[in-house]
């Protein structure tokens, strides 16, 4: 089992990123999908979740409006669009599979918000 978590990196407060997470080794489309985050100092907390088909979704209040979670089946990738970013969106963003007691992560992107 393999969650690799991809793009990353420093961006100006008020601009985008875009984050994946490709996924092998399970049948991916049985999984709800997750990204998590964890600043210094804090406890991971849940940023986004959508469920196994795609046609749920739901959002830290601290992102709604903010950042859009998706899947691509097919491809076994699930992505984190992030906008308007904040210096508090600086973390390190897991991405997460789960379904009954099957528990995957990723580990980790970093992500700096600074001007």
């Amino acid at each position: 089992v393999q969650l690799v978590e991809s793009g990353g990196g420093l961006v100006q407060p008020g601009g985008s990123l875009r984050l994946c997470c490709a996924a092998s080794g399970f049948t991916f489309s049985g999984y709800v999908m997750s990204w998590y985050r964890q600043a210094p100092g804090n406890e991971r907390e849940l940023v986004a979740r959508i469920s196994s088909a795609g046609t749920s979704t739901n959002y830290a209040d601290s992102v709604k409006g903010r950042f859009i979670i998706s899947r691509d089946n097919a491809k076994n990738t699930v992505y984190l669009q992030m906008n308007s970013l904040k210096p508090e969106d600086t973390a390190v963003y897991y991405c997460n599979a789960r379904w009954r007691a099957y528990d995957y992560w990723g580990q980790g992107t970093h992500v700096t918000v600074s001007s």
